[in-house]
């Protein structure tokens, strides 16, 4: 099955890092199957996730101030193949931004269908875990979708034994912020591809294999040096000074989404999620565990660096406003001059002297 798929994806993939056909396919054979649930408590899931996304960004726009006067439409529920379909689609359409025809250059389609191959199997592993995203590039039109994987959501909140509406509200409060980020901020989708261009577009023109390893003991011991705040990795350091710069964008750009929605599904408070304080303490508990195999595979994806990305945005927006309430954490979104860089995410108080 996977074999002919890579033959039928052969010219799809010639202007292609990755052949996303393959990456949908194999990704949507491989991912595991939900959980055993009665169909009615199935179909209770369902509606109230597609419903409580409607509800919950009314709560996030009275919160943070912003999307007054946008339309309030509800997100799209999804089983696990059908994420892993719909995240390889908004992948390629960001990645085809990023890298237009022709540009893949030395990439053939061997090469693409294979990472295709390997991608599929990284979206599978993520597939039986993602709860919900909002993809600036999916749907129908491109234009940006709500997506919330209901086995993943009812796997969750089964095994931290919470209320059922509870936690799906508090799912659908984190996500509709995150489409409140890009749907509010009229420039911020754009900044982001351009941004994604600028580094696969190294990538794809980088050095040779005999630059890296020149580079490679200085980056090793540059590791040994950091190895315990874990802040700076191997493959980070092998960037050229021109990728490294547009890498630290995007991680400032990443933790700043991540972790501003992190505040504001608990800033909410309980007159919305009564049970909010059990399931933070849960949830957090939760991104942590995991068996041996299932740590080193979050680990080698990115997964835990991910969960670190969460806490330090959410403390950088925690603190912003506190010190200057939520009016003035919202200069964030005045152009993307007014981002924090990578340095002030770990100082907020860097931040707060630049812009205010």
């Amino acid at each position: 099955m996977v074999a002919s798929t890579v033959n039928r994806g052969t010219e799809y993939a010639s202007n292609r890092l990755v052949d996303w056909s393959v990456a949908a396919s194999t990704g949507a054979f491989l991912v595991r199957g939900g959980p055993t649930v009665s169909p009615e408590e199935a179909e209770r899931a369902v509606t109230e996730l597609r419903e409580l996304t409607v509800v919950a960004e009314g709560h996030v726009r009275e919160l943070t101030g912003l999307g007054q006067g946008l339309p309030l439409l509800p997100g799209e529920v999804l089983d696990r193949p059908g994420w892993v379909r719909a995240a390889a689609s908004g992948l390629d359409e960001l990645t085809s931004r990023a890298l237009p025809s022709g540009q893949a250059g030395r990439f053939t389609p061997l090469v693409a269908g294979s990472a295709g191959l390997q991608t599929g199997v990284v979206l599978a592993f993520l597939g039986a875990r993602v709860l919900g995203q909002y993809d600036p590039f999916g749907g129908a039109n491109k234009n940006g979708s709500l997506l919330l994987v209901a086995p993943n959501v009812v796997t969750a909140q089964q095994a931290m034994r919470v209320p059922g509406t509870d936690f799906r509200m508090w799912v659908c409060l984190h996500e509709s912020t995150h489409r409140l980020q890009f749907t509010a901020v009229s420039w911020l989708r754009d900044y982001f591809a351009d941004e994604v261009g600028r580094l696969v577009g190294g990538l794809a023109e980088s050095e040779s294999l005999g630059d890296l390893l020149t580079r490679l003991p200085d980056a090793v011991r540059e590791v040994r040096r950091t190895r315990q705040d874990g802040s700076v990795g191997l493959a980070e350091l092998l960037q050229s000074p021109s990728q490294r710069a547009v890498f630290d964008r995007l991680l400032a750009l990443s933790t700043l989404l991540e972790g501003h929605a992190d505040y504001v599904m608990d800033a909410v408070g309980p007159e919305v999620v009564p049970s909010v304080t059990t399931i933070r303490r849960r949830f957090t508990a939760r991104r942590k565990g995991g068996g041996l195999l299932d740590r080193l595979l979050r680990s080698l994806l990115g997964v835990d660096a991910k969960i670190r990305q969460y806490a330090l945005g959410a403390r950088f927006t925690r603190q912003v406003v506190d010190a200057v309430g939520m009016a003035g954490f919202n200069a964030v979104w005045t152009s993307p001059n007014t981002l924090p860089s990578r340095a002030e995410i770990n100082d907020p108080q860097s931040w707060l002297r630049r812009v205010h």
